[in-house]
């Protein structure tokens, strides 16, 4: 409470509008006396048990009742409230007989993340904090993110997993970057020691400010399992003996030595990693080129977003995201196209979520109806892998009615007349028959673009794993120039990256075609730069194998020697089967990892990797922010950084690489090296990090890229472009179409939230999304095993029934090996990028009788 001079009465601090002039009194007798009897009140009402209680020691109501110099309670009152404690569900216990009614976690809830999950139930002395309708909470519809628990002030929300960890004053805080999705949030690590005893959000850092989603909060102690590999393993006759590093790294030199004398630099491949930091991609291409003088070196980004870069550098010159995420919750429009954000990207959601609440509008393009389609002001439920012909649908609108930027497009674009003819053989009637959007939606639509800019669009890989996909990233550019909406805050083209570092795994060069910075290996100069630069002579000037082919060489014996870095690429390439019979072919394989997994399986030596917090490095997000990630315990037993592995490796080949640590590595060679990060170095991105490019010491980063229009390759290029459909579609053999993505509780293949407490409780086995109409028409019931088969191969797996899924369609993920939907999926690429197809496959399903 304070006392605003001129007010009636004490207003509460927390809900009082300040403005000019205003004169607020903090301390005066009657503030301090308010204070006194309220803080009473509340100490009087509930069970405030500070010895046991585990908000002791950061709990408000225990440090003001401290300050007031109140010991204990003036009276004690019986409650009317007969609350009891929730530990329903998996993450977070409920204890309402400490809560004091701040309204922080509905607050939390309602208008931060936007989940809607908490509210004020009841009334008077009554009134409790509900979850839906009064639900306990793991039965609710709560996600576990965890937001409540981090702004309760007292002891009335707690983290299940930290219970009798520790007490606050027990532990320090260590700032970090999540090691999940390409969001990027920071963190704050409470460490007790050398234990991670919670995680809370860092309040007013970017990109997150302070959110973040349930594995960011709680799937942080799969660095601590006991699976962890601590040794370099050796398979003899079959079976992996212990080994001693010098053991283990003088086998990989020499075999991959005898490779390369007897195949050449193209006989190896290599496999970055797009989880783990910026230094150590550096250091793997660095090997590739500088010791094995081969430019085969890629990474996962060839199965995600690949299509991203080749496609956005195309059209602007830069393959980038263009925005920042903050932006999201003050545009004026929001068209979200191909992207599950709510469970692949949780915390750019909330952002998303809040400038619908802001006034935006929000625009929803997807197979599914997702939990933003619920909110949507257009919902297109468009038919898989028909994008580049709703887009041009929309083109055709805002051209035929003249409600395109003419301006920005005569200025800042070329092409546009090619582009115009393109689009008006689009008209929305054939649009229609493409996509399944009505001919009244498409046009509403593209009305409702023009009429509120600036606008964002943002897409993941239901743009990208198309066969189409490069098309259909630049077929998202092309209306964000044709509407004005690129080069401004607020507005542009903004892919979501899928892993914590898969920008920066591309930045750093584990691509075949350049250096870090995105310096061609083909450009005689880049060559020369860093054959000084690494003390080197012959680094290869052609451009390399990307991962498909290295896979598929190991069958044909045209690649003979594969090494793979924290990449489970049995579980994560498309059909599977195909994978396991080129990597059995393979002459020699080697696994940096943190885990034993379905791809070590098939390895002849795997070196034991440091995990995230366990070195110091950088990440960089898909807003192109590079931060820090910092140290807090030793890798276990043997295990060392990557970036030590694959300098060991280069010193057996003659090499001697000067650098150290990961900030010896970015502040002395790789930030240096490259135009686009020479201005930033570690002591500059302590706190919030630095956006590339940055060219020089007092660049403060770039925001916003292609600012005013000003593209990096001149103007911006509009491409003509035509749909084209799927590679395989539906038939009498195989009559749904499988499309594959991310759940929201779980990771990629696992290796992190598999081994995660709690997390493979709130999924604990996959499933095959299905339609009402499909379930009922073939007599299957929710929950009920099915088989679904594809020209590849079959799995059997639970069948969920969901009125989010359209007739035709059958939705899986990659998270369980088992009935990984890999078994099925196709090996048909984008023409240009060879991303699969993960989207668009034909299957059948049968129920098992």
């Amino acid at each position: 409470m304070v006392e605003v001079e001129g007010a009636k009465a004490l207003i509460p601090a927390c809900a009082g509008i300040a403005e000019d002039g205003m004169v607020i009194n903090t301390v005066s007798e009657s503030v301090l006396s308010a204070r006194h009897n309220i803080v009473n009140l509340l100490l009087s009402n509930g069970e405030h048990n500070c010895l046991s209680c585990e908000k002791s020691g950061e709990c408000s109501l225990q440090s003001v009742a401290y300050e007031l110099g109140i010991e204990t309670p003036a009276f004690i009152m019986e409650s009317m409230n007969k609350a009891t404690v929730d530990d329903s569900s998996v993450m977070i216990v409920r204890d309402n007989r400490k809560c004091i009614l701040c309204r922080r976690c509905v607050t939390a809830c309602n208008e931060i993340v936007c989940n809607d999950v908490l509210s004020v139930g009841f009334r008077g002395s009554e009134s409790t904090i509900i979850c839906d309708n009064n639900k306990p909470m793991g039965e609710s519809t709560c996600v576990q993110c965890g937001h409540c628990v981090q702004v309760c002030p007292v002891g009335a929300l707690v983290n299940k997993k930290s219970i009798g960890k520790a007490r606050s004053w027990e532990t320090k805080k260590v700032r970090t970057t999540c090691p999940y999705c390409g969001v990027g949030c920071q963190l704050y690590l409470h460490m007790k020691g050398d234990e991670i005893v919670k995680v809370t959000g860092v309040e007013d850092g970017f990109p997150n400010k302070g959110r973040l989603c349930v594995k960011g909060r709680y799937g942080y102690d799969f660095i601590y399992s006991k699976e962890r590999l601590t040794t370099p393993l050796i398979k003899e006759n079959g079976v992996f003996r212990e080994a001693s590093w010098d053991e283990a790294l003088d086998l990989v030199a020499a075999k991959f030595k005898a490779i390369l004398e007897q195949g050449g630099p193209d006989a190896v491949g290599g496999i970055s990693c797009a989880r783990s930091s910026n230094e150590d991609s550096y250091q793997m291409q660095k090997l590739f080129r500088a010791a094995f003088k081969s430019a085969n070196i890629d990474h996962c980004a060839r199965v995600c977003h690949a299509p991203t870069v080749a496609g956005l550098i195309t059209s602007f010159g830069t393959g980038g995201m263009t925005n920042s995420i903050a932006e999201m919750a003050n545009t004026n429009c929001l068209f979200v196209i191909g992207s599950n954000m709510s469970e692949a990207h949780p915390v750019a959601a909330t952002f998303v979520k809040n400038g619908k609440k802001n006034g935006a509008k929000l625009i929803v393009v997807d197979p599914r109806k997702t939990h933003l389609a619920d909110r949507a002001d257009e919902f297109a439920q468009i038919k898989v892998g028909s994008d580049v012909a709703f887009l041009n649908g929309l083109m055709n609108v805002l051209i035929t009615e003249d409600l395109y930027d003419k301006d920005f497009v005569a200025d800042k674009c070329d092409n546009f007349e090619a582009l115009k003819a393109k689009v008006l053989e689009y008209p929305p009637k054939r649009v229609s028959e493409i996509s399944g959007v009505s001919e009244e939606q498409i046009i509403a639509i593209a009305r409702m673009l023009a009429a509120n800019k600036p606008g964002m669009a943002m897409y993941t890989l239901g743009i990208t794993e198309h066969t189409c996909g490069t098309n259909n990233v630049m077929s998202v550019a092309n209306l964000q120039m044709l509407l004005g909406n690129i080069g401004k805050e607020n507005a542009g083209v903004n892919p979501l990256r899928g892993q914590n570092n898969v920008q920066g795994a591309c930045d750093m060069g584990a691509l075949p075609n350049v250096y870090h910075g995105y310096q061609s290996v083909t450009d005689p100069a880049a060559k020369a730069k860093f054959e000084q630069a690494w003390k080197v002579d012959g680094l290869p000037d052609k451009l390399g194998l990307m991962i498909p082919d290295m896979i598929s060489g190991l069958k044909t014996k045209a690649v003979k020697g594969l090494y793979i870095f924290g990449e489970n690429i049995v579980a994560t390439e498309p059909d599977i089967a195909h994978v396991i019979e080129c990597l059995e072919a393979a002459e020699f394989v080697v696994v940096n990892e943190i885990f034993l997994n379905e791809t070590t399986k098939y390895a002849d030596v795997v070196l034991p990797g440091a995990a995230w917090g366990e070195d110091e490095g950088t990440y960089t997000n898909c807003e192109r922010r590079i931060s820090l990630v910092r140290k807090v315990k030793d890798a276990p037993g043997q295990a060392k950084p990557d970036w030590w592995i694959f300098k060991e490796i280069a010193k057996r080949f003659g090499q001697n690489w000067e650098a150290n640590s990961g900030r010896e590595l970015w502040d002395n060679e790789i930030a240096p090296l490259a135009p686009f990060f020479t201005g930033i170095t570690y002591d500059r991105i302590q706190g919030d990090g630095m956006q590339w490019p940055c060219n020089c010491s007092v660049d403060p980063g770039t925001p916003i890229l292609h600012l005013d229009g000003n593209f990096t390759r001149g103007k911006g290029h509009l491409m003509a472009l035509d749909w084209t459909p799927p590679a395989e579609v539906p038939d009498a053999e195989y009559p749904f179409t499988l499309s594959t993505g991310r759940r929201l509780y779980h990771y990629h293949t696992r290796t992190q939230t598999g081994r995660a407490k709690g997390l493979n409780e709130l999924l604990p086995e996959e499933y095959a999304d299905i339609s009402e109409a499909d379930a009922k028409r073939l007599g299957i019931a929710h929950g009920e095993m099915i088989i679904v088969r594809s020209r590849r191969g079959s799995v059997f797996v639970k069948a969920q029934v969901s009125d989010r899924i359209p007739e035709g369609l059958v939705w899986m993920a990659i998270h369980f090996f088992e009935n990984n939907a890999n078994w099925l999926t196709t090996r048909s690429s984008d023409t240009v990028t060879k991303t699969p197809e993960y989207k668009a496959c034909a299957v059948a399903i049968e129920k098992i009788s």
